[in-house]
């Protein structure tokens, strides 16, 4: 596919976070938020099902098969055909929208071949738009809403911050997460900070965790437990493309997506090794 393809692509997975943003924080601010029980036992909110409808929407216009959390999934028998495919998380981070503390977030993600190669994270409740595109770069934009008078790359480039942007510090700093911290993961992370006694551990919501990872805010952020691929691939693309890597926890091997009839991920490690300015 041709850069100027890929960068219509982004200016379209922009567009649509915004606009599953705006959903987002329109039944934030002014609804009751009304939870139901998933088959898998977690939580969804007409929040979700709104953003998704949005998301959804605009992303068919690209032509581009998708796989979104909320909604019915193709057979793998015709999936794995696919060369390009939409990942969509409409609203990561459920239980942080429930219980209103601001760590949720909007994914979009556009795989090749098995690979993540462009990235949409859209923070609705701190308006902060993170992205990242294969051989390009990644990018954080705060006060989105007010700083994009349209959505057009240039546009947007010129106002960004590339990633990383945070200097290297004495600091070993490890992210996990806030509602699914599990056993194993404790433990890895003891086994870190005996590596690192002044390592420093941050919880944080959703896909937030890659952010902080590509930003330089972070060094590692591993995840011992259970993940699908919509939770990580758009905050795998931003982490890859600003220099990090993503990795099978036992096998070292990158994360592939749309590869089997699940959508479980393998227990991962997401890491910076060298923080650059």
């Amino acid at each position: 596919m041709k850069h100027s393809k890929l960068i219509q692509l982004l200016e379209h997975a922009i567009y649509a976070a915004l606009q599953g943003g705006t959903e987002i924080m329109r039944i934030y601010t002014s609804e009751e938020i009304e939870v139901e029980t998933k088959a898998d036992n977690s939580p969804v909110t007409q929040a979700d099902i709104a953003a998704s409808n949005e998301i959804e929407a605009i992303l068919k216009k690209t032509n581009i098969p998708i796989i979104c959390e909320e909604t019915s999934h193709t057979a793998f028998e015709e999936r794995k055909k696919w060369d390009y495919v939409w990942i969509v998380d409409p609203l990561d981070g459920t239980k942080e929208f429930i219980t209103r503390n601001n760590e949720f977030t909007v994914n979009i993600a556009l795989i090749h071949n098995h690979e993540p190669i462009l990235g949409v994270i859209y923070v609705p409740a701190d308006d902060t738009l993170y992205f990242g595109l294969h051989k390009v770069g990644s990018y954080m934009l705060e006060n989105t809403s007010i700083s994009l008078s349209e959505i057009r790359y240039e546009h947007i480039i010129q106002k960004a911050t590339p990633l990383p942007f945070f200097q290297k510090t004495r600091e070993y700093n490890i992210v996990a997460s806030r509602s699914h911290i599990s056993k194993e993961t404790e433990k890895y992370i003891s086994e870190i900070q005996q590596k690192h006694p002044n390592a420093q551990t941050v919880n944080i919501g959703s896909s937030l965790k890659f952010c902080l990872i590509a930003s330089g805010r972070a060094h590692i952020y591993p995840r011992f437990g259970p993940t699908c691929e919509w939770d990580t691939a758009a905050g795998d693309a931003i982490a890859r493309a600003a220099g990090c890597t993503t990795y099978n926890a036992e096998t070292h091997e990158a994360l592939k997506y749309n590869t089997q009839e699940d959508f479980l991920n393998p227990f991962f490690i997401v890491e910076r090794r060298e923080i650059t300015i």
